[in-house]
């Protein structure tokens, strides 16, 4: 591995493959309800989940049933929404090796910030269940403000007054890249997410989440 020095003190995370997992725990969820409105034919797996993570949450419901409307589609995820955010702060989701001693670690140094894609509700209930709310300065969600990461990223950065000389964006999905460059922020890629970069070469890049202490 390559060691990088960036000397950044504003650390924004991606959640979904980037902080924890939730897919054991959501899935009952969507099959649950997909089920009672007879829209798949077999129950989804867990890995099923991997290539949505991080997108839309409408946009998943769309994909999964070909042909629903935009109204359906809605009532079906309001539905999702409710119950994931309920189950959540009950059950939670798995956190990846070494992320909670790493972020205990960075928050004496850094501030720590979140963006999602995920729904209003989401990151609380992550925050909730992993006792995190005293590490994390400040969080923005698809959910909340019905932006796109690129804008809840400036969002953030806006309210919280952070540069982009000593702020840096870590996720696991081109998008979370797309998202971080179109704010001129340097970009850590978390490789044992769900996603997949354009370039498989790109660094900087870690295979576990303590590898983070290495970069910054």
């Amino acid at each position: 591995m390559k060691k990088y020095t960036l000397n950044y003190k504003n650390l924004i995370f991606d959640l979904d493959g980037t902080l924890w997992d939730s897919r054991a725990s959501i899935i009952t969820i969507w099959n649950h309800v997909l089920n009672r409105y007879q829209l798949i034919k077999k129950d989804l797996k867990p890995e099923d989940m991997d290539q949505y993570m991080g997108l839309l949450a409408l946009d998943i419901v769309k994909d999964i049933v070909p042909g629903i409307s935009d109204r359906q589609a809605q009532e079906i995820l309001s539905e999702i929404v409710s119950q994931e955010n309920e189950i959540l702060r009950i059950q939670g989701g798995i956190l990846y090796d070494g992320v909670e001693n790493t972020l205990k670690s960075l928050t004496n140094t850094h501030r720590l910030f979140i963006v999602s894609n995920c729904q209003d509700g989401y990151i609380e209930a992550f925050l909730e269940y992993c006792q995190f709310n005293d590490l994390f300065a400040d969080f923005e969600s698809h959910g909340r403000t019905q932006k796109p990461k690129a804008e809840n990223i400036k969002l953030i950065m806006e309210r919280n007054q952070l540069n982009p000389e000593n702020t840096i964006y870590i996720g696991d999905t081109q998008t979370d890249y797309n998202s971080s460059k179109s704010n001129e922020l340097e970009f850590i890629f978390c490789k044992y997410g769900f996603g997949k970069l354009e370039d498989p070469s790109y660094e900087p890049s870690i295979s576990k989440f303590s590898d983070l202490e290495l970069y910054i």
